[in-house]
């Protein structure tokens, strides 16, 4: 059981590493936006969405360990981690708790912060949105709300270019 336990012990920082740099590229992020750095913001798409398959790929790894630990174990494939901890060996368990506990804090931030990013981004293109339709009469784009339904489209206001007929 020790290689599994040694290898469990690997991967968890190995994922812990990985929100790692996912809370720094989101922290990023939200600098550039709340610094209107269009283009920096840009970059930082494609960079978190490669972070993501990162984070993807350390958990996939990290689960495959737990499930083989869990079967070295006789325990039922649905066990969660606190209750595996007791069947640990005692010198193995802080470190294992810490890890996890680090992890799921981390998780916690990460989600917290890509939330805040959502909002900043989702403002910015309402605002955006409303500009381009004072701007642009005849461009009356269609608008979702939080629930993802379509908006009644507002009439646009009139140009005083316009004739009026």
């Amino acid at each position: 059981m020790t290689p599994i336990l040694e290898r469990l012990i690997q991967l968890l920082r190995e994922e812990l590493q990985q929100y790692g740099e996912m809370l720094a590229l989101l922290d990023q992020q939200q600098e550039y936006i709340i610094t209107r750095a269009a283009d920096e913001v840009l970059q930082t798409v494609a960079a978190i969405q490669a972070q993501s398959r990162a984070i993807e790929l350390a958990r996939a790894r990290r689960d495959e360990c737990r499930n083989e630990l869990i079967q070295n174990l006789s325990q039922p494939e649905d066990i969660e981690f606190a209750q595996l901890l007791p069947l640990l060996p005692a010198s193995y368990r802080p470190l294992v708790d810490a890890l996890v506990k680090e992890n799921n804090e981390l998780l916690s931030r990460v989600r917290h912060v890509a939330r805040q990013n959502h909002l900043l981004l989702s403002r910015t293109v309402s605002l955006m949105q409303r500009f381009m339709s004072a701007l642009m009469p005849a461009l009356n784009p269609t608008v979702y709300n939080g629930a993802g339904a379509v908006l009644s489209p507002v009439l646009p206001a009139r140009s005083m270019y316009e004739a009026v007929g």
